[in-house]
């Protein structure tokens, strides 16, 4: 069969759709001597050079309005004498006005953020059919002219090199778009990103049956990785968002015969950062599952996946014998939050966060288990250090834990150092925290706890106990607004107009999940009622969301034809 792609340039060098400005494509927003921003398309890192070593506050508002917004204060990393943090929920290609106050003084800036609409040039047009040869793009474009590579107008494009090609797309150039297609029969990585390449787009894209076998490589089996999405050492800057990747041909094993090894949904390898992660559905079978849903490495490093100024939100992840979210290293300036994480071991993986800090909030962690013959969960969070990597802050708010066959531990029994949570929901029945020593930089408060052991962790107005308290009602898990318990000991009660006793009763009362939290400036704002709820979810908000139709609704031609 012959290649199916054919070019088209346009006379004007480039075009953009109408309205759109140019993509804000400088690594770096606002810059001053000591203080400087990197921005997401919904998230703003602030970065503080300072000797100063107390409160730093930062306050917000969208450019033109009158109201400044609080939001979490920066946090000191002595270590590089440094104030980091991150403002969050935000609105795409929007100006907003920063205050920074620390020290006794204060100043003002601005920094936009990321534009998710790319002015695009050079169009390649793919047309309708199969071809068994790999598409190589070398070709890059510009920050103001992107290189768009997109089946024709009602073609479906598919690529299957039916194993003989260890890729269906390499990416060796920069300022690329790649949507819609559909790879197939990828020998190793079905979508390689070369080494260093900056400011790449993957969307709509559908990729299965890619990579080797797999399995534990203490058996001498080969597959560890092979991914539908492979980012090579140095590559940033990424957008990978809406794609379906499904149905890998190998397999990981599970924890039965060693750590897993075997196919991976997007791995990063020591990226640059800056790379946004989201509405991606990543699925396959207990047969067939991945070693990781999203990872990659170095784990313990000041780089890693993904590295910094990061953002991994609204996917869907399903069928993992490892992690889920594999996010570890650097973790600078990283945020996670809003996914559906289901029938994995470890839910996120943290091990480690050398610098910080990371956010993880309102996530969903459904049924987790070791292996296919022991239904014992792991941990929604897994910690650890070494060396001189770790200790980097966490921040975990407003995350679900599912029951029955959620995970077990909140935390792994790992050492979990410099970790705040608020107002979550930790359904599990065994421990919260290590009891390992940690330093006391480590904060947990205020969430609900249903199982026998703490660990070190004191929450002074955390909930305890009942796992009834967090029975949830229809899809979107929303705690109801009442439950009930269990009063103990021999209770008067009226029934028929007559006075009874009643040993040990069932009573109705207030869920206490509900108005149960703490004000979290910047990621509880809109809350309803007296105070934040518990959980992922807000009673009486919109629900969440996740996966390929979250954002928007985008078919792709692979689903169409």
């Amino acid at each position: 069969m012959k290649p199916i792609y054919y070019l088209l340039l346009l006379s004007s060098a480039w075009i953009v759709v109408s309205g759109i400005a140019p993509a804000q494509e400088e690594s770096r927003g606002y810059q001053d001597s000591d203080c400087y921003t990197v921005s997401t398309y919904e998230c703003i890192g602030v970065y503080y050079q300072s000797s100063d070593k107390g409160e730093c506050a930062l306050h917000y508002r969208k450019s033109g309005e009158e109201a400044w917004r609080e939001s979490l204060g920066l946090v000191y990393d002595e270590r590089d004498g440094e104030y980091r943090g991150s403002l969050v929920g935000l609105q795409p290609d929007a100006v907003y006005d920063i205050q920074l106050s620390c020290g006794g003084g204060s100043r003002e800036f601005q920094a936009r953020t990321k534009c998710e609409n790319f002015p695009i040039g050079k169009i390649t047009y793919l047309g309708d059919g199969i071809s068994d040869a790999a598409l190589k793009i070398t070709e890059s474009g510009t920050p103001d002219a992107y290189h768009l590579i997109v089946p024709a107008e009602n073609a479906k494009a598919v690529i299957d090199v039916m194993n003989a090609e260890d890729h269906c797309v390499v990416i060796d150039a920069d300022y690329v778009i790649v949507r819609g297609l559909e790879c197939k029969n990828a020998a190793r990585h079905a979508m390689y990103i070369a080494r260093n390449r900056q400011n790449i787009v993957i969307e709509d894209c559908r990729v299965t049956f890619w990579g080797r076998i797999g399995g534990p490589i203490s058996f001498g089996n080969e597959g560890c990785i092979d991914s539908a999405i492979y980012a090579d050492r140095g590559a940033g800057r990424l957008t990978i968002q809406r794609n379906l990747l499904e149905d890998q041909r190998g397999a990981s094993n599970d924890w039965d015969t060693g750590h897993p090894n075997g196919p991976q949904g997007i791995s990063l390898i020591n990226s640059s950062g800056g790379n946004v992660i989201r509405y991606n559905e990543i699925r396959s079978t207990e047969d067939h599952g991945f070693n990781d849903g999203i990872g990659g490495g170095s784990n313990f490093s000041f780089e890693g996946s993904p590295n910094r100024d990061s953002d991994i939100y609204g996917n869907i992840i399903t069928h993992v014998w490892d992690d889920a979210i594999e996010s570890e290293g650097a973790n600078m300036n990283v945020r996670i939050w809003g996914n559906y994480i289901d029938k994995t071991y470890q839910h996120i993986a943290t091990a480690c966060t050398s610098k910080g800090p990371l956010y993880i909030f309102r996530n969903i962690f459904g049924e987790s288990r070791r292996t296919h013959k022991d239904p014992t969960g792991g941990s929604m969070i897994k910690t650890g250090q070494r060396d001189e990597f770790g200790g980097g802050r966490k921040y975990v708010f407003h995350n679900t834990a599912l029951q029955p066959n959620g995970a077990f531990h909140v935390f792994s029994g790992h050492i979990n150092p410099n970790t705040i949570t608020r107002n979550n929901i930790f359904d599990c029945p065994g421990r919260l925290t290590s009891s390992r020593p940690v330093d006391p930089t480590g904060d947990y408060d205020y969430d609900l706890f249903t199982g026998m052991d703490r660990g070190l962790a004191k929450e002074s107005h955390g909930i305890r106990g009942n796992p009834s308290f967090v029975h949830s009602y229809g899809l979107e898990f929303y705690p109801s607004a009442s439950t009930t318990r269990i009063q103990w000991g021999k209770i008067p009660v009226k029934q028929g107009g007559r006075m009874k006793t009643i040993t040990d009763p069932v009573t109705t009362v207030p869920n206490p999940v509900v108005d149960g939290g703490e004000r979290i400036p910047g990621f509880n704002d809109e809350f309803a009622g007296d105070a934040p709820d518990l959980g992922a979810f807000e009673l009486g908000a919109p629900p969440i969301r996740f996966g390929r139709r979250a954002a928007q609704t985008i078919w792709a031609p692979w689903e169409l034809k």
